[in-house]
């Protein structure tokens, strides 16, 4: 069985919406209370996230935006389901930050477009919801944080198994100590529900879409079918690949359970070894990280949905009493032969779903002005070492860096892309 998906959480969302009524979803709430939301982005996130914000009857939402009319036209629909009322609608994002009625912005767009909202938003006295990755690159990574501490922003990534139970449960059993010294930590993801997608001609972009827009910073190119929604995520100008689309996930849950230090070398091998067609980013992709006091190691494969012990994605413990296996049904501890006496084996179900907890978490910090679980300090960490795994792989080197000065320490073309390069008239602000 594949894992849930983007895919399955917009049916499931849609279905939500179809079988209650509009104005069943009205609720009276004070305005004082209300939180007033600008959807940046209506493609299959934006519009699963707004549906998650809307299980809280204080949020609303008096306008979305999206480059494409296709897209907009399903937040309209939303918010019409959900709060009975018709949102504005606007193609230029800056008109949502620009807004007196929006007190967060939910930047839903593709990879190369989270860092240009969240910045200007906190300047603007807003604050951010941001999908992961946080950025395209890790110096845009750095900009934004830049950003939250200069303007006191509440900010939260959408890396939703930070506020899951059964991970916050594994992860205090990892602190405990009851696994021994944790030497080697793995994470992995082989996606059979992910494969080939073909090698369309260029062609002209649909009509109701501003493709110049939707490029923004990103190198000018003729539009094509599969580097636009969705499958941007295959294509170095706009992201990472599965390193950072399912990486930035597994990698939070690991580096969770061992602390706040960073790697000291990386290297990572693979590339496109079974699937044909125009997409850049690897298939096939194994990456070790060298931290000071253990090793991880985080691997992908496409059309493979059989990872280790037979699950299609997890991550792995490994002390010198134990290992700790953690995915999305559960957790277990399986001690080592010689040390059962140290411990039983224990075995714990997944508990509710993650997702309007670490929604309603940072609808809480809003208010509260406290820090939320996945704030920008965390959310940099995590999305920097994922951009690693990918800088190692694409210099072809084993680089080193500089945590303190956030630099590499290696070949020249590692370094180049640390920080991504924008196409003017669009900068990025430091």
């Amino acid at each position: 069985m594949r894992p849930f998906s983007r895919r399955d959480f917009m049916a499931a969302s849609a279905l939500a919406m179809a079988a209650m009524p509009a104005m069943a979803q009205k609720t009276t709430v004070a305005p004082s209370e209300k939180v007033r939301v600008g959807l940046i982005g209506c493609g299959g996130m934006g519009i699963g996230d707004l549906d998650c914000f809307f299980r809280n009857p204080e949020v609303d939402c008096p306008v979305v935006c999206d480059i494409d009319d296709a897209h907009l036209a399903k937040g309209v629909e939303l918010v019409e389901a959900r709060r009975g009322h018709r949102p504005d609608t606007v193609k230029d994002f800056r008109r949502v930050i620009d807004r007196d009625d929006v007190d967060v912005v939910l930047v839903a767009t593709p990879d190369h477009w989270h860092a240009l909202p969240t910045i200007q938003a906190c300047d603007a006295g807003k604050d951010v919801y941001v999908e992961k990755p946080l950025a395209k690159s890790i110096g845009e990574g750095r900009a934004m944080l830049n950003a939250v501490q200069r303007n006191g922003s509440v900010v939260q990534m959408g890396t939703q198994w930070r506020s899951g139970d059964h991970y916050r449960e594994a992860i205090e059993f990892v602190h405990s100590g009851r696994l021994g010294r944790i030497r080697q930590v793995r994470a992995w993801a082989y996606l059979d529900w992910v494969g080939g997608i073909g090698s369309p001609p260029d062609g002209p972009p649909p009509a109701g879409v501003d493709y110049d827009m939707w490029l923004g910073p990103a190198p000018k190119r003729p539009f094509n079918p599969n580097r636009f929604h969705f499958n941007f995520r295959w294509f170095w100008d706009y992201a990472g690949g599965l390193m950072t689309d399912w990486g930035v996930h597994l990698l939070n849950i690991c580096l969770w359970g061992m602390g706040p230090e960073w790697p000291d070398r990386v290297v990572s091998y693979g590339g496109k070894l079974v699937i044909d067609d125009n997409t850049e980013t690897p298939d096939t992709q194994t990456t070790l990280y060298k931290f000071p006091g253990y090793n991880l190691i985080f691997e992908h494969q496409l059309k493979s949905g059989l990872g280790p012990n037979g699950r299609p994605h997890g991550m792995q413990f490994t002390g010198m009493n134990g290992t700790l296996t953690i995915d999305q049904g559960g957790w277990e501890v399986v001690p080592e032969p010689k040390k059962k006496d140290l411990m039983p084996p224990i075995k714990k179900p997944a508990g509710r779903d993650a997702r309007p907890a670490h929604v309603r978490n940072f609808l809480d910090c809003v208010k509260s002005r406290e820090a939320p679980v996945e704030n920008l300090e965390l959310g940099h960490f995590v999305s920097a070492v994922a951009h690693l795994g990918n800088i190692a792989f694409r210099s072809g080197s084993e680089i080193t860096w500089d945590a303190g000065k956030e630099t590499i320490q290696g070949p020249p073309e590692a370094k180049t892309l640390i920080t991504t390069p924008y196409r003017a008239p669009w900068k990025l602000p430091v």
